[in-house]
Formats: C-alpha cells, sequence, structure tokens
C-alpha cells in the first residue's frame, strides 16, 4: 500500500471519529454545560434561620439576641423569593459563627406555606407576603400580634423592601451605625462591656461556650486516667452544684450520675489508662454538657476586637469567678481543690498551666468560707494580668481594645480603693479595701449576672428546675425565701435519696469483663 492513501484512511478515520463525539456533545451539551457551572457555582448558606411551629417558641426564647426578627412568608410567592437575597445581605450580620455583629439581632422566618405553621402564622395575623415583625425575642414566645394594638412590644417593620432599608431601619432601633460590608471583627465601634449590666447577663452564654469548649479539650487531647479521673468528678460536683447556667447544671449532673458506665472504677489499675470515649456507646461525647446548640461559635461578653483574642480563656476566668462567689463557705477548700486540679490536669496551654498551678500549690492553709477563696481567685487573675499585660505591651499581641488591666478599675469600684494614686499601678502596690472587694465581686459575678438574666427572660419558668435554681447560693448575696427554701431543701432530698438509691445498685452491679 502506497503512503498516500494510508493517510487519506487515518483521516477518514479522524473524520468519523470526530463527527461522532461531536454529535454526542451536541446531544448532552447542556448536561456536561449545566454540571461544568455547578461545580464552579458556590453554595450558598442561609444566614437567617428557618422556623416552624415546632420550634418557634424554643429558639426565641433561649437566643441570646436582644432583638429578633421574623419574616412570614410563602414558598410559592415570587414577590418573597426575589426579597430572600435582600434580607440574607442583613441576616449574614447578625446570625452564624462568622456573623460581623453576632448575639444582637435573631433574624429568622417562617414559611406560611406550610400547613405545619397555619396556626402560628395566624396568631400574628399575616395578611400579605412577605411580611416582618420586629421586637424582643421573648415577647415571640408564645405571643401574639395585631396590626392595631395599641400596646405594641412586636412591631411592624417600616421600609423593609431593600437590604440598605431593612439595615437603616434596624440602626435606628438600635441606635447603631451597622453596615452591609461590615465583616467579622471589622469595623465595629465595640462598646466598654465592663460596665454594662446588659452585657454582664450575656457572659452566662459565654461561661456556656467556656464550659462546653473545656470538655471538648479533654476530650480531643486528654485521656482519663486513673489519677485525673477524681479531680474530673470534683469539678463536675462543682458544675452541678454552682454553675451559673442551669443547662450546664442539668448536663453536668447527667455526666456525673452516668460516670461509672463510660469510665468504671473496677478498671482502675496501675497497668491500664481508662479512656473517654467520644465516639463509642455511652461516651461523654454523648452528653452534651450546655445543651445540644452549645457551642454556638461566637462570643458576646467575651469577644475581642480581632479574631485571635480573648474567647476561651475570658470565659474561662467568668466561669472561676461565678463559681467563687456562689459557693457556702463549707465548700470552699473542695471548690479550690476542684478548679487547681482541673487545670493542672486539662488544661492545654502549658505555660498558663505551669504558672496557675504554682500559685496554687503556693497557698499554705485551706479556705474555711467563700470571701477567702474569691479573693483568691480575683488576686490571682489581677497577678496573671498584670505578668499578661508586660508581655502583651513588649510583643505587641494585645488586643487594643481590650486591653489587660487591674481589675476592677476605679470606674467600677472606687470604694475598693483606699487611696488615689496616679500613673500605672502594680496590684500589689495599691490599696484596696478587700471587704468592698468581696462586695463588688459578688455583685459583679452573683446578683447583677443572674438577676439581670432573669429580668431578660431568657430563662424558662420551670419552677424549681429553673429560676429557683438560679438564685445565688452565697449567703453573703441574697436572702432566698422561706417558701424557695422548703422547695430547694424537698429537691435536695429528693435527689439524695435517688443518688443512694443509685450508688446501691452501682455495688450490687457484676464486674465486667471487658470495658470499651
Amino acid at each position: 500500500m502506497s503512503r498516500r492513501p494510508a493517510i487519506l484512511i487515518v483521516n477518514l478515520l479522524l473524520c468519523l471519529l470526530l463527527r461522532s463525539e461531536a454529535a454526542a456533545f451536541s446531544v448532552g451539551s447542556r448536561a456536561i454545560l449545566r454540571s461544568l457551572g455547578d461545580t464552579e457555582k458556590k453554595v450558598e448558606v442561609d444566614h437567617a434561620v428557618e422556623l416552624n411551629a415546632t420550634n418557634f417558641d424554643a429558639v426565641l426564647r433561649d437566643t441570646p439576641a436582644t432583638y429578633a426578627v421574623v419574616e412570614f412568608f410563602a414558598n410559592w410567592c415570587p414577590a418573597c423569593r426575589n426579597y430572600k437575597p435582600q434580607y440574607e445581605k442583613v441576616a449574614r450580620l447578625f446570625n452564624g459563627p462568622n456573623a460581623a455583629h453576632p448575639g444582637i439581632i435573631l433574624m429568622t422566618r417562617v414559611d406560611c406555606a406550610l400547613k405545619i405553621n397555619t396556626n402560628l402564622c395566624d396568631k400574628f395575623s399575616v395578611g400579605h407576603y412577605p411580611m416582618l415583625l420586629w421586637g424582643s425575642p421573648s415577647k415571640f414566645v408564645a405571643g401574639s400580634w395585631e396590626p392595631n394594638q395599641e400596646k405594641k412590644e412586636i412591631r411592624a417593620l417600616e421600609d423593609w423592601q431593600t437590604a440598605d432599608g431593612l439595615l437603616t431601619w434596624i440602626n435606628k432601633q438600635t441606635s447603631r451605625s451597622y453596615g452591609l460590608d461590615d465583616e467579622k471583627f471589622e469595623n465595629e465601634q465595640l462598646p466598654s462591656n465592663i460596665s454594662d449590666p446588659g452585657q454582664i447577663a450575656r457572659a452566662v452564654y459565654d461561661v456556656e461556650e467556656a464550659t462546653t469548649t473545656a470538655f471538648d479539650i479533654i476530650l480531643d487531647h486528654k485521656m482519663i486516667k486513673s489519677e485525673t479521673r477524681a479531680s474530673l468528678i470534683r469539678f463536675l460536683q462543682v458544675l452541678v452544684a454552682h454553675h451559673p447556667s442551669r443547662r450546664c447544671r442539668k448536663g453536668s449532673a447527667k455526666v456525673l450520675v452516668n460516670f461509672d458506665d463510660f469510665s468504671p472504677s473496677h478498671m482502675q489499675s496501675a497497668d491500664k489508662q481508662e479512656v473517654v470515649n467520644n465516639n463509642g456507646k455511652g461516651g461523654l461525647g454523648n452528653f452534651p454538657i450546655c445543651g445540644k446548640e452549645v457551642p454556638r461559635g461566637y462570643w458576646i461578653f467575651c469577644r475581642g476586637s480581632k479574631n485571635d483574642t480573648r474567647g476561651f480563656s475570658c470565659g474561662l476566668w467568668v466561669l472561676l469567678h461565678s463559681l467563687s462567689v456562689r459557693i457556702d463557705d463549707g465548700e470552699s477548700q473542695f471548690t479550690f481543690t476542684a478548679v487547681c486540679d482541673f487545670i493542672h490536669n486539662f488544661f492545654v496551654c502549658e505555660e498558663c498551666r505551669q504558672h496557675f498551678y504554682q500559685m496554687c500549690s503556693s497557698v499554705t492553709s485551706p479556705f474555711n468560707k467563700t470571701r477567702d477563696f474569691a479573693l483568691w481567685l480575683w488576686s490571682t487573675h489581677n497577678q496573671v494580668n498584670e505578668r499578661l499585660m508586660k508581655l502583651e505591651a513588649s510583643l505587641k499581641t494585645g488586643d487594643p481594645k481590650f486591653p489587660k488591666i487591674i481589675w476592677p478599675p476605679k470606674q467600677l469600684c472606687s470604694s475598693c480603693y483606699r487611696s488615689h494614686h496616679h500613673g500605672d499601678m502594680k496590684f500589689r502596690q495599691i490599696d484596696w479595701d478587700q471587704d468592698e472587694v468581696f462586695k463588688f465581686l459578688t455583685n459583679y459575678y452573683g446578683n447583677t449576672l443572674v438577676s439581670l438574666y432573669k429580668d431578660r427572660e431568657f430563662l424558662r419558668n420551670d419552677g424549681i428546675d429553673g429560676a429557683l435554681e438560679d438564685l445565688v447560693v452565697s449567703t453573703n448575696a441574697v436572702v432566698v425565701p422561706v417558701g424557695a427554701a422548703l422547695a430547694i431543701a424537698l429537691a435536695s432530698c429528693a435527689f439524695g435519696a435517688l443518688a443512694c438509691y443509685w450508688r446501691s445498685q452501682q455495688k450490687n452491679r457484676k464486674p465486667r469483663r471487658s470495658w470499651n
């Protein structure tokens, strides 16, 4: 065969092949282009929280936000679909872990086209779509709305048709200047939260975040060995008795009661290490310490002006101070030991852990009173702040909007200072009135936090399980009414009887051959 016919044959085959591929591509071209487009398309996440009749009250009751916006819409409504991107532009500023201004406004949506929401939409007199209502979250819980009602605790929004209009309306109601271009920790004038009582009340949510984060750290980095098991149990006992959050007390109690199930005491030996299994059946990971929705992924009271400042460490200090003023005199030494051992065994910042435990080891006599332990923790915190002030100043790693300070400042407690000093003074050089300091700590981390937390209706009205449990237990903080004292006593007796029964059942259990 000559060379030229061979080339012609090859070209003919190539033409036929290309033609068949072109035909195949033309048939499925739309599908191919669509799939290519899908790979490049960014997945958009809704920031507005979808609510329905089953979770409406619960979400609005438990939110830390001061205000709420509820958009009532219908999924078949073209105007609602067109408005959603405008609503989402504003919702992303306030909702989610990457929100620029978290914990202030809860942006929600309710689909009135769903039958499950018919009665809910009727309660709020939804007569057109979309319709937006504004108010305190607690006012929406088991609430209703009429267009012409005199007492307008819930109000219909005006000028909400665009994202700019909606945000301008919100700014007028909150006296703020939020912008659509705001990013996390950027372009925000953070208020001075150390003196704002409302911010103190919100600290309960940061305490929940810190408590959950602490137990996440234990699961991620620590094995519960025989020598650390006791320290964890002691710390859980303190949380059950004195945690400022009802939810964290409940969760800690469940873990404490079921502790032997995932860390059986009969397995303790020199050659075996007990590991709290986060994934296995009965593991600690199956017990949400402060509720299923915690952690929420953001901080409120302990939020810094930059991503890498404040947060967990601040929340942990607030928790410890809150515990120190809520205990009874007879529990001060036990709480001191529980806190010191917990930090020593489970805190993952090595330098911080060593410094804190050194200060614990320097204590030579036991604490017999709540006042003594609270003042020791206050003194310890100030010594840590004083050390970090120097480090952050030299390395420029501090938060410029929240610099370390000696606590409390004169603006909050002038009576805590016996004499007025000028310039930068070291903590040990200040002439403190420790009686006044203890009063301040009790009010700030006890009365103010708990009372405002209840006044804002962040707690459920669950009788003993709710409001009564959140009374400050320190004898220096509040006088418990006789009725409440009787109820608490009865509840304590019931819990004691249950605990005794549970312990007896534990002793009667047959030894297990193995444990996973």
